[in-house]
């Protein structure tokens, strides 16, 4: 593990794999610490509380941002979601590599907040055509819901040069390899 910890940051538009990546990588270095950030969106199917998302009402949500609770929070695709400050705060003491899954917004703020301490990676899918295929693909989100991720995207991709590394997902495993070799070269751990 690393003498200073990291922030190791992995943004993408949603629909690109982003999950799947960060589930990939935290088998291959179960060693990092995964945020799981908190949501006021509902939860799919799919989904478990505490492991994917921390699922919370929005008075609950208020709350956390009042106390000063979240290291960053922003509405995405009208739902609110926050990065706990107390996880970063205590990995990054204790010298840890922290994984983060969070969206644009999010990552420039940690960016700008724990400047010289992340390493942040934009996943790109192969093509529009492609995201909006693997969006109507897995069923979570009606048409217009869709069409607001789809916009957003465009926006998201525009920042992708903020970014100290961008990935196209195109093939999983190559996708996943890349990224390793990123970790062990820039942030070893």
């Amino acid at each position: 593990m690393s003498n200073k910890g990291r922030l190791i940051i992995i943004s993408a538009p949603s629909g690109t794999g982003k999950t799947t990546v960060v589930r990939r990588l935290m088998a291959a270095r179960p060693h990092l610490i995964h945020s799981v950030s908190w949501t006021t969106r509902s939860k799919r199917p799919t989904e478990s509380d505490g492991l994917d998302y921390r699922f919370v009402d929005w008075d609950t949500f208020q709350k956390n941002v009042a106390e000063g609770g979240f290291a960053e929070w922003a509405n995405v695709h009208g739902n609110f979601y926050g990065t706990p400050l107390n996880l970063i705060e205590q990995g990054l003491k204790e010298g840890q590599d922290i994984l983060l899954d969070i969206d644009v917004q999010g990552s420039l703020k940690l960016q700008d907040r724990f400047r010289g301490r992340t390493l942040s990676i934009f996943l790109l899918p192969p093509s529009p055509e492609e995201l909006e295929r693997r969006l109507a693909g897995r069923g979570t989100d009606d048409p217009q819901a869709r069409k607001k991720r789809l916009e957003n995207a465009k926006n998201e991709m525009a920042l992708q040069k903020r970014y100290d590394y961008r990935i196209v997902n195109d093939d999983l495993e190559m996708a996943c390899m890349e990224i390793l070799v990123l970790l062990d070269k820039d942030c070893p751990i």
